[in-house]
């Protein structure tokens, strides 16, 4: 959920919280165990995960694989938890933070689909009264706009802290009141500006058109459609993870030690980040709707229209990323970061997946591009 200062969709960077300094190797000696599906020796994927724990200091990182065949293979590297050296467990739930967004982005076009929402009408329409602050007015605002980052809306999540909100439920109308105590970050259409406002109000638009509860739609729209198994929106209150998983570490403040923060209430994190899934669910997720079976071809098609976000090539549609691989092409993915967790991967249009999961937030740039060059290295093998 960090804001875009790395470059892009995942997460934010929140009062010197997750900014932070390198977390660099953690001494876990003989507490790396490693495996791989299959009988082979390590290849390219698991020689990066073990990189990830070995040189970056990760607790724990996590893959899942699939061929353009469906051929699926899962990975991991490190410890799923560093008080007792246990083993991360196969294809582990994780937080995935912002992948939340596509899947409320899916939700949206899909109304948009039934002509329930236009994506250029106001949100004003949709949320009378609501949108009202410095330079800021939901009269002017499109829907397209707040799925596509370009709402110049300001981030509520970097005004708040992970430690004061974790044992808490956070109200959206809170979340939403201290994004509108600062001024406008630009004016609507002007320029990218990643900002986990605009997916709370989607959600909230939804909520206003449906008549229920966003995480009641996600789950009847897209998780029972496609059947993911593994995938759910934490009940309000719900501070566990539900199936086996790898332990999540943060540090806060960003010079301090590195701590268990596996339980916590994501309510602040909501319609743009609360999701809790594992790397097989998100390949499918996103194979599928890049297979066009979650969206009707017309609104899909304006999922995958991008604009440029950051200097790396990563492009940003409407709760949709692409960015290039080394060999040639795109993979359409987002990915996330939440204290505790990073994910990141996504799907090419051949059918090939990836996803990669290390449990603490990279702070240091070089880490946070070897999650990225792991994605890249099993979608390129």
């Amino acid at each position: 959920m960090r804001a875009q200062t790395r470059q892009h969709h995942g997460g934010r960077r929140r009062r010197a919280v997750s900014a932070a300094v390198a977390i660099g190797a953690l001494t876990l000696g003989v507490l790396v165990p490693t495996s791989v599906s299959a009988a082979a020796g390590p290849d390219v994927v698991q020689r990066a995960l073990d990189g990830l724990v070995r040189d970056d200091g990760m607790p724990a990182a996590l893959a899942s694989v699939q061929d353009r065949d469906g051929r699926t293979r899962t990975y991991t590297a490190g410890v799923g938890d560093l008080a007792t050296g246990s083993k991360v467990p196969r294809d582990g739930q994780v937080r995935i933070g912002s992948n939340t967004k596509a899947f409320t982005a899916v939700v949206v076009l899909q109304l948009v689909g039934e002509g329930r929402i236009g994506l250029d009408t106001m949100v004003e329409t949709y949320l009378p009264d609501l949108v009202r602050g410095e330079g800021i007015d939901g009269r002017r605002i499109k829907v397209r706009e707040l799925l596509q980052h370009t709402s110049g809306l300001p981030d509520y999540s970097v005004h708040i802290d992970d430690d004061e909100i974790r044992n808490r439920y956070v109200e959206p109308r809170e979340l939403l009141d201290i994004a509108l105590r600062h001024k406008a970050d630009a004016k609507p259409g002007e320029t990218w500006g990643y900002s986990n406002t605009n997916y709370l109000l989607a959600g909230l638009i939804v909520q206003k058109v449906t008549g229920r509860p966003l995480a009641e739609e996600i789950d009847r729209r897209i998780i029972k459609r496609i059947g993911l198994r593994h995938t759910y929106f934490p009940a309000p209150g719900e501070m566990t993870i539900r199936e086996p998983h790898p332990h999540g570490y943060h540090r806060n403040p960003a010079d301090g030690p590195l701590r268990d923060f596996t339980e916590m209430d994501p309510s602040w994190a909501g319609a743009a980040g609360q999701l809790i899934s594992t790397n097989s669910d998100l390949n499918r997720f996103f194979t599928a709707l890049l297979a066009g079976r979650l969206l009707p071809a017309a609104q899909l098609a304006q999922m995958r229209t991008t604009v440029p976000a950051g200097t790396s090539g990563l492009r940003y549609g409407l709760g949709l990323t692409s960015r290039p691989l080394s060999c040639g092409g795109v993979y359409w993915g987002h990915g996330g970061d939440i204290a505790g967790y990073e994910t990141r991967g996504g799907v090419t249009d051949d059918g090939r997946a990836a996803n990669v999961a290390v449990t603490t937030i990279p702070t240091d740039d070089s880490a946070a591009q070897h999650v990225t060059d792991a994605v890249d290295r099993a979608l390129c093998g």
